[in-house]
């Protein structure tokens, strides 16, 4: 399940952790993004202690979703050590996406 937090940045948010954070790039409106929901609970359920799951929502935050260029929603970036490490556009199943994050934290 997604926590709510508060932080003054992004810059923040990525740096005040040791473990990978997956940003997930979405809009309220977009069809597919709603679809990732229950996927993304499964994969911070899987993966609790290896990752953190974060979503932005890109209407409320044009200028962090211009800043790493996300021209297409659901777009999931994956950031280590305060930088993208993997980017990964559209729906994946939680089976493959867990499998795939898995090689990768």
């Amino acid at each position: 399940m997604a926590v709510k937090k508060q932080f003054s940045s992004f810059q923040d948010l990525l740096e005040s952790t040791e473990i990978p954070v997956l940003v997930d790039f979405y809009a309220t409106w977009c069809g597919p993004c709603q679809m990732m929901t229950p996927i993304l609970e499964q994969v911070g359920a899987n993966l609790r202690d290896r990752l953190q799951v974060v979503k932005i929502d890109t209407d409320k935050y044009p200028n962090i979703a211009s800043k790493y260029q996300i021209e297409a929603l659901p777009t999931l970036v994956l950031f280590k050590n305060g930088e993208p490490a993997e980017r990964i556009e559209g729906v994946l199943q939680a089976p493959q996406l867990i499998q795939h994050l898995s090689t990768l934290v």
